[in-house]
């Protein structure tokens, strides 16, 4: 997946650049209420209910500071990802065991017909290996930064 893909697949009203939560079950429940207030998604709980079936199967905090809550349910039309970030690091059981700032919730369909889920995943992943780009992710303010560091134009 191009990285032109991959910011597509964001949206500037699923952009908290200061997170409110200060535990796990708080950064889920404010990035699924960006999906609900955009109408993305039609049930919170069962979204809910997968993200906590997916983080049985291991973390989603993947370490060096970002955690990646995904899953597919029936609840979503379409493959989109929220981001979130806060400067005082949450506790999110981590494979590193550190605190988390940088968070990426990505929610698709159970039938990803133009199989956008898990490239999308995949280039994510590639993008926050990197120590420049997290560490210019953790400075952002806007959603414009977030998409041009996304995209390879920072």
């Amino acid at each position: 997946m191009q990285n032109i893909e991959l910011v597509n697949l964001f949206n500037e009203n699923l952009f908290i650049a200061d997170l409110k939560a200060t535990s796990k079950e708080e950064v889920l429940g404010e990035l699924l209420d960006l999906f609900i207030k955009e109408k993305i998604i039609r049930n919170k709980q069962i979204v809910m209910e997968m993200l906590h079936q997916r983080e049985t199967l291991g973390s989603t905090g993947i370490g060096k500071g970002v955690a990646i809550p995904h899953g597919r349910t029936t609840a979503a039309i379409d493959v989109v990802i929220a981001f979130g970030k806060t400067d005082n690091g949450i506790d999110f059981n981590a494979i590193d065991g550190k605190p988390v700032n940088l968070f990426f919730m990505i929610i698709a369909p159970p039938n990803d017909d133009e199989n956008k889920y898990l490239p999308a995943l995949g280039s994510l992943v590639t993008i926050l290996k990197n120590d420049k780009n997290r560490k210019k992710l953790q400075q952002i303010t806007t959603y414009s930064e977030l998409i041009s560091i996304l995209s390879g134009e920072e």
